[in-house]
């Protein structure tokens, strides 16, 4: 009765199974790096550098989302309002404007809601009108009217 119960059945040796996992790790390891180099090539195609901001440049604020409630309309508000200052970079991705108080939104803001401010060049600024008062409207003072209009029963002056 004494045969070999060590039976040669389809079971390979632990080596071999070793070699052939390590073989698979590795294929598997070189299609998820060629995956992500790919994946990366993609995603970078919109992105851009960030811009370096440090404390005291000055910034304008887009109004994008912002409410002011002295303008009833958003379609006349600017784009962007005042240069500010920075007072602190907290991230490279958000930094802390000296804001008035009267602005009631939190200081520390994300980088996209500014743009650089740029110094205007002499003769660029503009001069605002004097505001008056007639027959008690207040509106600007103009020095000519060049044409009048008039759209749907309200009278349009192109100055």
């Amino acid at each position: 009765m004494g045969g070999d119960i060590r039976r040669k059945g389809k079971v390979e040796s632990a080596t071999t199974f070793v070699e052939r996992m390590k073989k698979v790790y590795e294929e598997a390891e070189a299609a998820l790096r060629k995956m992500q180099e790919e994946m990366k090539k993609y995603a970078d195609r919109g992105r851009k550098e960030t811009k370096v901001w440090k404390k005291g440049d000055r910034v304008l604020l887009s109004t994008k989302d912002l409410v002011f409630k002295e303008r009833p309309t958003k379609k006349l508000t600017e784009r962007y309002v005042e240069p500010y200052v920075i007072e602190e970079v907290v991230s490279s991705n958000a930094v802390k404007l000296q804001l008035p108080s009267s602005m009631r939104i939190h200081l520390v803001i994300n980088v996209s809601w500014i743009v650089r401010y740029k110094e205007q060049v002499k003769g660029q600024k503009k001069e605002e009108g004097k505001l008056v008062e007639a027959e008690g409207v207040e509106g600007w003072e103009v020095e000519k009217i060049l044409n009048k209009k008039k759209i749907r029963g309200v009278e349009k002056y192109l100055i």
